[in-house]
């Protein structure tokens, strides 16, 4: 321990402001790729990438020349197949790293958004409860549900009150699932979601409420619900119902879920950055 108490000694004094902004940066960057991954199908492609570099450094450690061969043909080509292999999420991702200004958050394009967003999504649950059309709509918090999302359906496509209202239109094909949405993005439909165990709900909760539950319990997300037999508007959250919701409550809930949902990492980085900055002048 006092080796390694000393060895600290040393180091620190030679950890400059870039060598700082370096490590930060890294980190931020493996950050995204373990966000990226955990929240659509990447993951298992990048963990059969990762077996193919092993099995490489081990075939030469072996000096097994033709298997090291093919392993590292396959990792030279691993850049291109991963590209066309998820064209459509890094699009997306490039897309929204254009929009965002890090420097300034809260920007008015971004609240603007956020407000067409929710009105999106109240407009088209108000609509369902009206006709008594019912749906379940997970809003993703900052815990991923990648598991969730391959159950179902990958769509990525922009949250629109129309294509929730088709989504969950009896007799299609998605409508007995659930809608996952993260931020602006309906990332899938037709997903399986957990049942909640509780032997003493009310028995008029259906199998859409106690999915909504189930889900709240084991997840940060905010799970709505309509009732097909009454259109009664609900939200699970934290393992807990709250029924008979209005479009204004609900307004409310999904305003402070999308404000949780932001990533906080950008934030402290930013805020850091000019605390260092604030110090220099």
């Amino acid at each position: 321990m006092a080796e390694i108490g000393q060895w600290f000694k040393d180091i620190i004094p030679q950890v400059t402001i870039l060598d700082a902004i370096d490590v930060l940066v890294v980190t931020f960057l493996i950050y995204q790729l373990i966000k990226f991954t955990m929240q659509t199908r990447a993951a298992q492609v990048l963990k059969a990438f990762g077996l193919i570099l092993v099995l490489a450094q081990i075939s030469e450690w072996l000096q097994l020349s033709t298997l090291a061969w093919i392993s590292n043909y396959v990792i030279d080509a691993g850049a291109i197949v991963l590209v066309l292999l998820f064209q459509p999420e890094i699009r997306r991702a490039l897309e929204k790293l254009g929009r965002r200004k890090f420097f300034n958050q809260n920007t008015d394009e971004e609240d603007e958004n956020e407000r067409t967003v929710i009105g999106e999504i109240v407009r088209a649950v108000q609509r369902m409860s009206g006709s008594r059309t019912g749906a379940l709509i997970v809003v993703q918090n900052r815990e991923p549900l990648g598991d969730i999302i391959e159950s179902g359906t990958t769509l990525y496509a922009n949250v629109s009150s129309e294509l929730l209202e088709n989504i969950f239109t009896p007799n299609t094909p998605l409508h007995d699932g659930a809608v996952i949405i993260k931020e602006d993005t309906i990332i899938a439909a037709g997903c399986f979601l957990p049942l909640a165990v509780d032997p003493y709900l009310a028995q008029e909760v259906g199998t859409r409420h106690r999915a909504a539950i189930g889900m709240s319990e084991r997840t940060d997300a905010l799970v709505i619900v309509v009732s097909e037999e009454t259109g009664i508007l609900s939200c699970a959250k934290g393992g807990k119902l709250i029924r008979y919701l209005d479009g204004n409550s609900l307004r409310e809930m999904l305003e402070e879920i999308i404000k949780e949902g932001k990533d906080e990492f950008p934030n402290l980085l930013v805020k850091w950055l000019r605390g260092a900055n604030n110090g220099k002048s």
